[in-house]
């Protein structure tokens, strides 16, 4: 009814404009919108019009009429083919009405042919001028007008250069002149009793160069940054000079009304530049936009769902996925891996992301910054070996993640109270398969993770007690069996690669752990160059590249989302610079087998192929079902401009059996990508050279590269699976 109604509103003066520019380029369509009666019939006219275009080329007939589908076919698509497929759907889904999570579950309808029919007949559809910006460029994708262009190798490098590394000279002098500010500022809080901390204290008749001496001391302990983190948007912006302008403080008032944590610790928040030079204008952007919290997520807070339906547990009950779980500490999403989050500090992090995918707990208060609360009870001792048993007990676990919040929050404490256990849980696992007959033993833990973004956030927290407790595991993990041990952590921007992150990552690589990097591709991390450059810093100090991720979540995360198609273009167009040719692929099998050679391994593979990176991640969209994919079709647009995406799921690596009952995945993206293309010249760049992204309208995940696959077992895993219900078909 809505719908009908919608139908009937006149289009307004700038979308007809569009309309006519449409019109006027493209004579064969005018001629079958004036002259259709109904939009049924413009509909069919428009399948006829289209069709023989798409039999000129065999692969794309059979990617419209999935007949076949990998990423070798989709890169034999071309320009043309792309934009015929997207017309072909619009029609084949034409009139479907989707639950919009970004409107709260209102029905969004999709029938981009009958707005325009009804646009040019009658002036009236009430589609915005964003829908007629983006079907302009279709129709342009069609006729000619708008050419794919691969940027040179020159030309990706010049956008590369607009960023600068935290480690060059120029940005660290101006973090130094950041922390000495910071300091100079919490001295004068300490002497007038305005903070006050048990452990950080003055002695009586100390002079201001002791005071700062001292600072600068405490200044590389974790727990400084830990008791002195910023939790009010007064103190956010007296730390950052008051560099804030009005409109942003009012957003961060009503964040800290409706409850929204505040965290920033001093480290993190020195990295942000106030008084800009010229060479570092903007560079900070993809970290700020982290700190500074948006309009829509303000707006959002107490109503954001989660994300990832697994992702909701219910001890005892099956997720979404079909995965019976134990209780909130595990989450698991695959057959392979579960997700292990103790009930320990490690439920924080070193500060709180805007678009974090966690959200959603904050509302409930069950993740939050009160560290001493978060400590672990004496419970939990007695809890952490019966919840290992699942990974014990289970058929298929053979990679446990150890995440939070952050896992290197724990104390040292606490962490080695973990992987001490999971060290036991994986002997008991290897000793339960003795007594199993061949074909029915459980897989065995060959990979070890532990998620975090401290080497980014608190670099301060690598200690040599920590690189003891991780070399001696390793050590003693490798002699059972165990192969792989990974750091997962998380830099969005080659700003946040300083020389205190290179210190802290030789460490890590010396303990004998790869580091490997999740990028979530933000507004601002997605300006042409930023991800380049961002994987050149990671492996100029040894970390190798695993997730390119689309931002998720709805309304409350819109101001730093992506579109998906500039997820795509940014694979085709600027990754491509870092793909090894064939012959040197199997070079990379090797490179997570010495972790502390990571470094020169990396500038030697490198130079031997002449590429700036290594392109190892993948661009994907972690799904509101079940997995991660880019496999995705442009089915639909509603009249704001924003595209109806149907995803498949990721058939190269193995799922849950729930997604043969699943089917297809649709998400509605939060922004029009005219709105992404206004925000970022907001950010000073040139539309001009994104036009592209407008006819991405496909994406096919890519292979995973090989070095990050499971080793083999020299017995066969049975092909049972544990802790799984489905539901009975009727």
């Amino acid at each position: 009814m809505k719908t009908r109604h919608l139908d009937k509103i006149a289009i307004n003066v700038h979308a007809r404009r569009i309309l006519l520019t449409i019109l006027d380029e493209n004579p064969v369509l005018e001629q079958i919108l004036r002259e259709s009666v109904s939009e049924v019939e413009a509909m069919r006219a428009i399948k006829e019009w289209i069709l023989p275009r798409l039999k000129k080329n065999p692969a794309a007939e059979a990617f419209y009429l999935r007949k076949e589908h990998s990423h070798e076919l989709f890169r034999q698509l071309n320009w043309e083919d792309f934009a015929a497929i997207r017309l072909l759907d619009y029609i084949g889904h034409a009139g479907e009405a989707y639950p919009d999570q970004n409107i709260h579950g209102e029905l969004a309808v999709t029938n981009p042919i009958k707005m325009m029919w009804l646009a040019a007949n009658r002036g009236i559809g009430g589609a915005k001028p964003d829908f007629f910006l983006d079907m302009l460029q279709l129709f342009r994708q069609l006729n000619g007008k708008l050419k794919p262009e691969t940027p040179s190798r020159e030309q990706v490098e010049e956008w590369m250069s607009h960023y600068p590394s935290g480690l060059e000279p120029k940005i660290a002098e101006l973090r130094e002149e950041n922390r000495d500010r910071i300091i100079r500022i919490f001295i004068e809080k300490i002497d007038n009793g305005q903070i006050k901390n048990k452990r950080y204290f003055f002695e009586e008749g100390m002079t201001l160069a002791e005071k700062k001496q001292k600072m600068n001391e405490w200044w590389n302990e974790r727990r400084f940054h830990l008791n002195f983190a910023v939790r009010s948007p007064e103190m956010l912006n007296e730390l950052l000079d008051y560099s804030l302008d009005p409109d942003t403080m009012d957003i961060l008032y009503a964040a800290e009304e409706k409850g929204i944590p505040f965290f920033v610790n001093p480290y993190y928040l020195s990295l942000l530049n106030v008084q800009t030079p010229g060479f570092a204008v903007g560079g900070d952007l993809a970290i700020r936009c982290y700190i500074i919290y948006s309009k829509q997520l303000v707006e959002e807070f107490g109503l954001i769902q989660a994300w990832e339906k697994e992702d909701k547990v219910h001890p005892g009950e099956p997720n979404a996925a079909g995965w019976i779980l134990p209780s909130h500490n595990i989450h698991r999403r695959y057959p392979e891996v579960a997700i292990f989050i103790p009930d320990t500090v490690g439920r924080a992090c070193g500060g709180l992301c805007s678009s974090c995918q966690r959200m959603y707990d904050f509302q409930t208060g069950r993740y939050n910054f009160n560290l001493e609360r978060l400590k672990p009870q004496e419970s939990w001792n007695q809890r952490l070996p019966k919840l290992l048993d699942y990974f014990r007990n289970d058929t298929q676990l053979r990679d446990i993640l150890l995440t939070g919040g952050d896992a290197l929050m724990s104390s040292n404490g606490s962490l080695q109270r973990i992987l001490d256990e999971v060290y036991n849980m994986a002997i008991r696992k290897i000793e339960d398969n003795k007594t199993r007959p061949e074909h029915e033993k459980y897989a065995e833990i060959v990979r070890v993770r532990i998620g975090t973004r401290l080497p980014a956030y608190l670099p301060m927290r690598i200690t040599p007690k920590l690189i003891e407790i991780l070399t001696e595991f390793k050590k003693k993990a490798s002699a059972i069996g165990i192969k792989q041990f990974v750091i997962q952590t998380h830099f969005e921007s080659p700003m946040e690669i300083t020389p205190e992150t290179k210190k802290a990552v030789q460490l890590l690589l010396k303990a004998g752990w790869a580091v490997v990097n999740q990028l979530v591709f933000t507004a601002p991390a997605s300006r042409r160059g930023h991800t380049a450059k961002l994987r050149k810093a990671l492996n100029d100090i040894g970390i190798l590249t695993y997730y390119t991720f689309t931002v998720k979540g709805f309304k409350e995360n819109s101001a730093n989302f992506t579109p998906n198609a500039r997820a795509v273009q940014e694979e085709l167009e600027e990754k491509y610079l870092g793909r090894l040719p064939e012959a040197g692929i199997s070079e990379l099998q090797n490179l997570m087998h010495t972790p502390e050679n990571l470094p020169d391994n990396l500038k030697n593979l490198r130079k031997k192929n002449n590429i700036p990176f290594l392109a190892t991640d993948r661009n994907i969209l972690n799904l509101p079902g079940v997995g991660k994919s880019l496999t995705f079709r442009t089915i639909g647009i509603t009249r704001y401009g924003r595209r109806i995406l149907q995803f498949s799921h990721d058939r190269t690596r193995n799922h849950s059996p729930i997604i043969d009952k699943m089917g297809h995945v649709i998400v509605i993206e939060s922004k029009s990508i005219t709105e992404y293309l206004r925000q970022l010249e907001n950010m000073g760049e040139k539309r001009d050279e994104y036009k592209g992204v407008f006819g991405y309208s496909m994406g096919e995940t890519e292979p995973r590269m090989p070095m990050y696959e499971y080793p083999d077992y020299d017995f066969d895993v049975t092909k049972k699976m544990t802790h799984l219900e489905l539901e009975e078909e009727e």
